[in-house]
């Protein structure tokens, strides 16, 4: 359970995706001692004292007028928007700037919860550094020093005190779905044509839907819930690729759905974008169905949707397992295959496999094709447990998990997915050491 979404933010070269990076354990974000590396938000999944919280680190915002820079303001602009609390990185070396100030008020208008974070304290002789930051009005700043790690367990303990108490899972018992993608690729058109009612703006406007709309309904006797996810709205001139940040609204509706659509343009085929958001319903371990949509649209032949299915299968290799479904929520084609596809799919993520016949599969499947040698060393595994669902989660008890190589990994899941249906849904496989 998600129980907040934290965004990162300060001046160019202050320290963000150090911080960011020491956070979420990896090094995810790059790191250059150049102003303006990161310039779109990039996310972490963190845990801290029993909460699980999403971060997003930002690119720098300076008043200079630099290259991109409108464009990571207003990246800047919608992480606060959508974060629940603000950690700011100011530079404890350099002092309070008139970047730091105007990042401040900023701040200070969108009334959230800000962690003041005085970086590049290595030493205890750079303490006093830290008063100065008290002039921003953000309350009391913590010395912390990314690089050695220094004072970010404080950090983190004033940022989970912030959080709300909320659950991000509001539907308990009842299959609940959303659609994601790209602007303008039909979603709230597919939830209208599922609806059969206008219960949600429907506009050619890119960005028309702000918020996401949680809709219960039933269908011959069963509840769901449609979480339609939102755009973002253009605010003035914008990069001209801006929907390729628009995933954090979608992230919130992947969380609390047990199915999500990736949604896709039959007329505008597929674009990079569509790869990124259907990465993090990947990531979530959340079941997942591609809708082809538009595709009364589409000029075709007999081989036509052969063909896209192959592109798709193509430019999606880790979504393998995904069903795709060629819709269209103008003349409703095939949407009414949608729900009972979602019931299958969420089924499979349901499912627990008995230990037994687990480990047949498993043993089997070393038997067929022995794990390869690793500096002289193989790998050996001796019993398999299912400990988890949605998604299905399974626990290989090794001699060496560093032997799990990622290739014979996926020849386990396949070697899964052959003996147990698992349509729609994320396998994890996780590599234990024995006990002696």
């Amino acid at each position: 359970m998600i129980n907040g979404v934290c965004a990162i933010v300060g001046r160019p070269n202050v320290g963000k995706s150090t911080i960011f990076n020491r956070i979420i354990g990896e090094r995810k974000s790059i790191v250059e001692d150049t102003p303006g590396v990161t310039r779109d938000r990039i996310y972490g999944k963190v845990e801290w004292l029993t909460k699980e919280f999403r971060v997003i680190d930002t690119g720098g915002i300076q008043l200079a007028d630099q290259p991109f820079q409108k464009e990571i303001e207003m990246q800047v602009e919608i992480a606060i928007e959508e974060a629940d609390s603000i950690i700011f990185i100011v530079n404890g070396i350099e002092g309070v700037t008139r970047d730091d100030e105007h990042i401040a008020k900023m701040l200070i208008r969108s009334k959230k919860p800000v962690i003041l974070a005085v970086n590049k304290i290595d030493d205890n002789h750079l303490l006093s550094n830290i008063y100065e930051f008290y002039s921003l009005g953000l309350g009391d700043p913590i010395a912390v020093s990314g690089v050695h790690g220094i004072g970010i367990g404080d950090m983190l303990d004033a940022l989970v005190k912030t959080f709300p108490e909320k659950n991000r899972r509001d539907y308990e018992g009842i299959t609940s779905f959303a659609f994601i993608g790209r602007p303008n690729v039909g979603k709230s058109s597919l939830v209208n044509a599922i609806l059969n009612e206008e219960r949600t703006i429907v506009s050619n406007i890119e960005g028309t839907t702000r918020d996401a709309i949680d809709t219960p309904f039933k269908y011959e006797g069963k509840e769901y819930v449609v979480i339609d996810t939102a755009g973002i709205r253009k605010r003035g001139k914008i990069y001209e690729n801006i929907e390729k940040y628009s995933v954090l609204r979608a992230m919130s509706a992947i969380e609390r759905s047990d199915v999500v659509c990736v949604v896709l343009d039959g007329e505008t085929g597929i674009r990079e974008q569509d790869k990124h958001v259907a990465g993090y319903a990947h990531e979530a371990g959340k079941g997942i169905i591609i809708l082809y949509n538009k595709w009364d649209s589409v000029e075709k032949d007999s081989y036509t949707q052969i063909e896209i299915e192959k592109k798709i299968r193509n430019e999606f290799i880790y979504l393998g397992y995904a069903p795709i479904l060629f819709v269209s929520a103008l003349t409703k084609q095939r949407v009414h295959q949608i729900l009972p596809l979602i019931d299958e799919v969420h089924d499979y993520s349901l499912m627990r496999i008995q230990t037994n016949v687990l480990n047949e599969v498993i043993m089997d499947a070393q038997l067929m094709t022995p794990p390869p040698t690793h500096n002289g060393k193989r790998l050996r595994i001796y019993y398999a447990s299912q400990v988890g669902i949605a998604p299905p989660t399974f626990i290989l008890f090794v001699n060496d998990p560093e032997l799990l190589h990622f290739s014979y990994k996926r020849f386990l899941e396949n070697k899964l997915r052959e003996a147990f249906n698992f349509t729609g849904t994320t396998l994890r496989i996780i590599a234990r050491e024995r006990e002696k």
